[in-house]
């Protein structure tokens, strides 16, 4: 895949919110909780993908929310196997951008999967710096991230957490500079601002603080919590959201994607 260029290169179209939708699989062979249905987790992945997709949004995203409690760092090859083959079969499936979240921490196994799998983008919820999580203490590896990238799939975007839920930084530092240093140090294509946990907004007044600190430098997305009645608020202070909870039925975040949620929330951005 080295030297290939994206068949969706504009990932941050500049004219309106890019909203992305997230495909929680469901637990993959080697997790606690995996039944033995990886047929069933697929088949799942390509109905929720579709259903973003039938709805307007600009992409998808897979990730293997489903295998709690996550490694710190990287995952085990039957993960990376199974996430792959979701990711190619969601890929052949949508036209929209797609891209993955290898959960907790593994970039560089999220790059392999993008390369493989023919994905626009990866989502890195460490990329820099260190942070205390539910997994403990999770150092970032963007030095081996970003050269796995330019290895394997240069062309594809990284979009990094700043602050991401569930975890609180070791050393207190400004937002703003983390932010910065994501960009500058990091070289994140992307910043993304989330709420504490999975289904909670942050604040708009830390979305201004990390849009300002940016000053253009690279789009700010929603990283969690983006719901029909909150986003015109956020959205003022972003490029996009990554959205997931809120349009599953009945807001849960286990569930499947309802189609008319997922249709709603697009027509009361695009509104």
């Amino acid at each position: 895949m080295a030297g290939t260029k994206s068949p969706h290169p504009a990932l941050f179209p500049g004219l309106r919110p890019w909203i992305v939708g997230v495909v929680h699989l469901g637990p993959l062979p080697g997790a606690p909780r995996y039944d033995g249905s990886i047929r069933n987790i697929y088949k799942n992945a390509v109905a929720d993908a579709r259903a973003y997709a039938d709805a307007g949004f600009d992409a998808v995203i897979i990730e293997n929310f489903g295998d709690a409690p996550f490694f710190p760092g990287r995952v085990p090859a039957e993960t990376v196997a199974a996430l792959g083959i979701a990711a190619a079969e969601v890929r052949a499936a949508v036209a929209i951008p797609a891209g993955v979240n290898c959960l907790r921490n593994d970039g560089v196994s999220a790059i392999a999967i993008a390369a493989a799998a023919g994905l626009d983008f990866v989502r890195i919820n460490i990329l820099a710096g260190a942070a205390v999580t539910d997994q403990g203490i999770i150092t970032s590896n963007a030095h081996d991230v970003l050269r796995a990238r330019a290895r394997l799939a240069p062309n594809v975007k990284i979009l990094a957490d700043v602050r991401v839920k569930h975890a609180a930084p070791i050393a207190e530092r400004s937002i703003a500079s983390e932010s910065r240093d994501l960009v500058a140090r990091a070289l994140a294509d992307a910043v993304v601002v989330s709420g504490e946990r999975t289904g909670d907004a942050p604040h708009a007044l830390r979305l201004g603080i990390v849009t300002n600190a940016l000053a253009g430098a690279a789009p700010v997305l929603v990283g969690s919590g983006l719901s029909i009645a909150n986003a015109r608020k956020l959205l003022k202070h972003a490029s996009g959201a990554i959205v997931g909870t809120s349009v599953k039925f009945d807001g849960v975040t286990h569930a499947r994607v309802d189609p008319a949620r997922a249709a709603n929330l697009i027509r009361s951005v695009r509104g």
